[in-house]
């Protein structure tokens, strides 16, 4: 890797393209670095894994951007598009104690070990379907094809959205992915409609509650958690979210890196056959940690003068924890720039750390492993049917995912 001399221009689309360089600059010359963002925001980047892991757990460091030190129009270029004008704030990226951790508990019981078990067999079947839709064609673009429906169908069926309404939900939240490094007006209304359906939904289904995601959250309100309908509406908002954007860049850069790297595909591939999984297991954290799926964690905001690598933080600064930086870090990680699917102590930051890790973490695990093992095994000659050079990044701050992923394969 070719590290620059200076410092890097941050956030143009080569830096999309591969941020890794600048930010091993960053890490080695300017470790916790104040910069300007393309929204205008002003903001601290952190790109050592020590620092990364002792800000991620810090509780100065509030999610509510009420703390941000800018305007109402400097708060609204934080956080996710829309979602203020859209009612939609008070989910777990937005909140701090006693509130996240009373609304974490009531969704936590839907990601145990026991219900992601008990949804494996569902998430097999959306994968062997979709596959079953291009197999036979020979050539599929694996982001629209695979990539972006699976946790689309899987997070709407843990959720309770009917089936027959799943298309729409996934026509919305692919005018967020489209829209995700342009104008932010077209999330917004995207989110305003997604915001729309679900508080529709939350209602239809006081009528007949099942066993699903919201129908828990209503019988929890309904038994003196105290939920608000907007609390609600938030959460199986940043739910929806959350859950299918960081598993398509799983998939996607995965996908990616595998391909890039024959020699490790080649040695998961054998394991396969062999119906082996440990080096899947360990594969999928390599994923994780060398180009994963959310490259930046979500917006941090300081409550009180405090001291990040030396680097002194005035109360109202923004900060980000720089995820693909910290798994980068050669000060953790031996040949961090290396794939190595058989990588021992490797933990990433790449789910984050601390009261705020990704509550879906274990379904976007259990999708990925699924979706890279039976991408494999059914198509093993699976190609980029573009030159790499080709392909082109979503510029977005928080994700870091391709825009397609063309491929070819042996028809089957």
């Amino acid at each position: 890797m070719n590290v620059p001399s200076a410092a890097p221009e941050l956030f143009t689309w080569e830096f999309a393209t591969d941020p890794y360089p600048a930010y091993a600059w960053l890490r080695q010359h300017s470790p916790v670095h104040w910069t300007k963002l393309p929204s205008g925001v002003e903001a601290w980047l952190v790109t050592r894994y020590s620092d990364a892991r002792e800000a991620l757990a810090d509780s100065r460091l509030s999610k509510n951007p009420e703390h941000h030190a800018e305007d109402a129009g400097g708060k609204s270029k934080t956080g996710i598009p829309g979602e203020r004008s859209a009612n939609l704030m008070t989910h777990l990226l937005n909140i701090d104690p006693p509130d996240h951790t009373r609304l974490r508990r009531l969704v936590s019981k839907a990601f145990t070990p026991r219900r992601i078990a008990e949804f494996a067999p569902r998430v097999q079947q959306l994968t062997d379907d979709l596959i079953d839709g291009f197999a036979s064609r020979g050539e599929a673009d694996l982001i629209h094809d695979f990539a972006f429906p699976l946790p689309i169908y899987a997070i709407c069926d843990l959720l309770g959205v009917p089936r027959e309404d799943q298309d729409d939900l996934r026509d919305w939240a692919g005018m967020m992915i489209r829209h995700g490094g342009g104008q932010r007006g077209g999330v917004a209304r995207s989110v305003k409609r997604i915001r729309a359906y679900l508080a529709e939904l939350i209602h239809r289904k006081r009528d007949g509650l099942g066993e699903d995601l919201i129908s828990g959250l209503i019988r929890a309100s309904d038994h003196g958690e105290h939920l608000t309908e907007n609390e609600a509406a938030a959460m199986c908002f940043v739910l929806l979210f959350a859950g299918f954007e960081t598993t398509i860049n799983l998939i996607g850069n995965g996908v990616h890196t595998l391909i890039r790297h024959p020699q490790e595909r080649a040695r998961l591939q054998e394991s396969i056959q062999r119906g082996e999984r440990a080096l899947l297991d360990s594969g999928v954290e390599e994923l994780l940690r060398y180009d994963g799926p959310v490259e930046l964690a979500t917006w941090r905001f300081a409550t009180e003068p405090l001291v990040i690598g030396q680097q002194r933080i005035a109360p109202g600064d923004p900060v980000l924890v720089v995820l693909a930086a910290a798994n980068r870090d050669p000060a953790r990680f031996a040949g961090p720039d290396t794939v190595d699917l058989n990588r021992r102590d490797n933990q990433h930051l790449g789910y984050g750390h601390g009261i705020h890790y990704c509550l879906g973490a274990p379904l976007a695990r259990l999708e990925g492993r699924m979706a890279l093992e039976t991408l494999l095994r059914r198509l093993p000659d699976l190609q980029l049917a573009v030159d790499p050079d080709d392909l082109r990044w979503r510029g977005g701050l928080i994700m870091r995912g391709l825009r397609d992923l063309p491929v070819r394969f042996s028809a089957v």
